[in-house]
């Protein structure tokens, strides 16, 4: 860290704490060449990952509209809404992780399916007809074969 007196770039850590906020952290800092104090402020941060949609557009990464499509899949099943809140964080973090700034749809769509199919499969399968776009009968009965095939693997 510079020091806005003399512009030395050493300096030590006399106090760190939080601020009211807990937004960031406020540090005191000591220059070692004139011995004067100053403040720095350190923020996390944070870069957004934008979704490309199937048709091209792009979006912010919402995450309140990936619970609200798990917790649709979930109607009128044994699933608790935490359970449904930490797969959702899961899926969020495995994103913020891979560096990817860009990613898409399909592949938030395949992460919820998967995390999906450990939690509850009828809730997979909602959630495959509506991603998936499941167009008759035939469309359902391939994934419950799929479903079928997994477990007897």
């Amino acid at each position: 860290m510079k020091c806005p007196f003399c512009g030395y770039t050493e300096s030590k850590v006399v106090d760190s704490r939080p601020t009211d906020d807990s937004e960031r952290i406020r540090r005191r800092r000591e220059c070692l060449r004139c011995q004067k104090r100053f403040t720095t402020y350190e923020v996390v941060e944070t870069v957004p990952i934008i979704v490309i949609k199937k048709n091209g557009m792009q979006e912010p990464f919402d995450r309140e509209k990936l619970l609200r499509g798990v917790l649709r899949a979930c109607e009128k099943r044994p699933v608790p809404v935490e359970k449904l809140e930490k797969l959702v964080t899961d899926i969020e973090t495995e994103l913020q992780n891979s560096m990817q700034r860009e990613v898409t749809s399909e592949t938030i769509g395949e992460l919820a399916l998967a995390a999906l199919r450990e939690v509850d499969e009828v809730a997979y399968v909602r959630f495959a007809s509506v991603y998936r776009r499941f167009k008759d009968i035939d469309s359902f009965l391939e994934e419950l074969e799929k479903l079928r095939d997994s477990h007897e693997n």
